[in-house]
Formats: structure tokens, C-alpha cells, sequence
């Protein structure tokens, strides 16, 4: 049986419409691809943008929610997993996620992307330009930095056909 392809989808609850026009985009492609999406389902933003992307084109959602109800759950989300864990919910985003994809954020993105990079998985960061922070992994291809979601399917492809996961 093959495994699922599950691309988490991070970034801010107030990216501005440019960034959540990308982020719905990625979510479309994302689904095309017949991916499943991942992202910390709430109805703000980034995730907002992306499941509704997704859910638009036929897609899989999946929202892992920081509450142990659905309040503030995004409509686009299929799949809600009720944590009551808060912040630290951005664990279970990443070690679920085969590859994460970072829009611009802040605090809570900044800890997605640095989870995913200290538990190994690959990073991609859509317009979203961290500074020096984490240059050491650019350095040993595990953090990639793209201009568009376009992009970003095409290093996601690459990665999973190197099976450099």
C-alpha cells in the first residue's frame, strides 16, 4: 500500500491579500496533485486560504486544531483533529507533514519551520524570507526558498521523486 503524500501548508492568521491569494493557489495545486492537505485549521489566513484552495479542486483537508472543540475551525476543513494542546499542536503539523510549505508568518510560523527542520523534514518557503536563521539548512538542502506556489510543486516533485524525505 502506498503512503500518503501530505504537504503541511503554514503561515500567518494576517498575511495580507497577496499572500492569501498565493496561499489559496497552493491549495488548489495541492489538490491536483491529489496531495493531502495539512495545515493548523483554523479559519484565518493562511490556512483559511489554502484548505479552501483545496477544497475547492476535490481535496483532502486536514486541520489540527489547537482547542479541544471545533470553535474557529475553517468551513474547508474535512478532517479536524481536536489537540487541546495550544501552540504545541505545531508538533503534530510537521512530523505529519511529508514536506512543509511556509508562507510568511510570524512566532508560529517561525516554530513550524524550525520543528520541521530539527525533526528532518524538507522546507519550502513561499515568498517568505526567514533572515540568516536558518542558513545552515539551506546549506545542506533541507530548507528551499521559492517565489510561487508554481514553484513550489515543482521542488516538492523533486523532492519526492529523490526519496529525500
Amino acid at each position: 500500500m502506498q503512503q500518503s503524500i501530505i504537504i503541511g501548508v503554514m503561515g500567518g492568521a494576517d498575511p495580507g491579500p497577496e499572500v492569501e491569494a498565493a496561499a489559496l493557489d497552493m491549495g488548489r495545486l495541492i489538490a491536483n496533485q491529489g496531495w493531502i492537505l495539512l495545515n493548523g485549521g483554523r479559519n484565518v489566513g493562511v490556512m483559511a486560504a489554502s484548505a479552501r484552495g483545496a477544497a475547492e479542486k476535490g481535496g483532502i483537508t486536514v486541520g489540527i486544531l489547537p482547542g479541544e472543540t471545533s470553535t474557529g475551525a475553517c468551513k474547508h476543513i474535512a478532517i479536524s483533529i481536536l489537540t487541546g494542546m495550544g501552540m504545541a499542536r505545531n508538533c503534530i503539523n510537521v512530523l505529519s507533514s511529508t514536506v512543509v510549505v511556509a508562507f510568511p508568518g510570524g512566532a508560529g510560523t517561525i516554530s513550524e519551520i524550525a520543528l520541521a527542520l530539527k525533526y528532518d523534514r524538507p522546507v519550502i518557503l513561499v515568498g517568505f524570507d526567514p533572515g540568516g536563521l536558518f542558513l545552515s539548512y539551506k546549506a545542506a538542502g533541507r530548507l528551499f526558498t521559492v517565489k510561487s506556489p508554481e514553484q513550489a510543486i515543482v521542488r516538492i516533485q523533486t523532492i519526492l521523486s529523490s526519496g529525500d524525505m
